[in-house]
């Protein structure tokens, strides 16, 4: 099925939506597309971990311990990286007022401060909050880490083909994702 695209995050962010433990990922766009705004370029794509940047400071107390752990066989020198995640959007909404964002606080790992950062950064846009159904995979893939990964960009292409349903199983049944989902939706409303 082609080359899958993959989307950097956290991998304490992204350990939190193997858990089923929040179910959106919220963006502006990374520095590298600072002159054009974040554009969803794929509803479907692998959750690439990155861990260069993770700051405790911006994870509520019980959700920094993630981040030592993902650190644990992690080195500045790896070669490759291991997948084991990809995630379908569900649903893209835009979030412009604090307010809204204040209420979805109990949705996510993330401190009160980083999405308000987060909101404030590029005034003029909106936040996406991304809702996604997060699978994990059968069988991880071991990825090279290309130079073309490096730096700030959220999107990138991946020489993995795209995983078919029989190759990964859904974090959350589709009871407790529909249930989620609905509640972040009436909080939001």
């Amino acid at each position: 099925m082609g080359n899958g695209k993959a989307l950097k995050e956290w991998a304490s962010a992204v350990k939190a939506l193997e858990a089923g433990s929040q179910i959106f990922i919220m963006r502006k766009g990374g520095i590298v597309e600072e002159t054009r705004d974040f554009q969803v370029e794929s509803n479907d794509f692998f959750l690439y971990p990155t861990y260069e940047h993770q700051r405790k400071e911006l994870l509520k107390e019980p959700y920094r311990g993630i981040i030592d752990e993902t650190l644990v066989n992690w080195s500045a020198q790896d070669t490759h990286v291991t997948i084991h995640s990809y995630a379908r959007m569900v649903e893209d909404i835009e979030v412009s007022d604090q307010e809204k964002l204040h209420q979805l606080f109990p949705f996510h790992i993330w401190t009160e401060n980083f999405t308000e950062e987060r909101l404030k950064w590029k005034r003029k846009n909106p936040l996406h909050i991304m809702i996604l159904r997060v699978y994990m995979l059968n069988e991880p893939i071991q990825i090279e880490i290309e130079q073309a990964y490096m730096g700030c960009k959220s999107w990138i292409q991946l020489g993995a083909s795209v995983p078919d349903d029989s190759e990964m199983t859904p974090v959350l049944n589709e009871a407790e994702f529909t249930a989620q989902v609905a509640e972040i939706k009436r909080t939001l409303a």
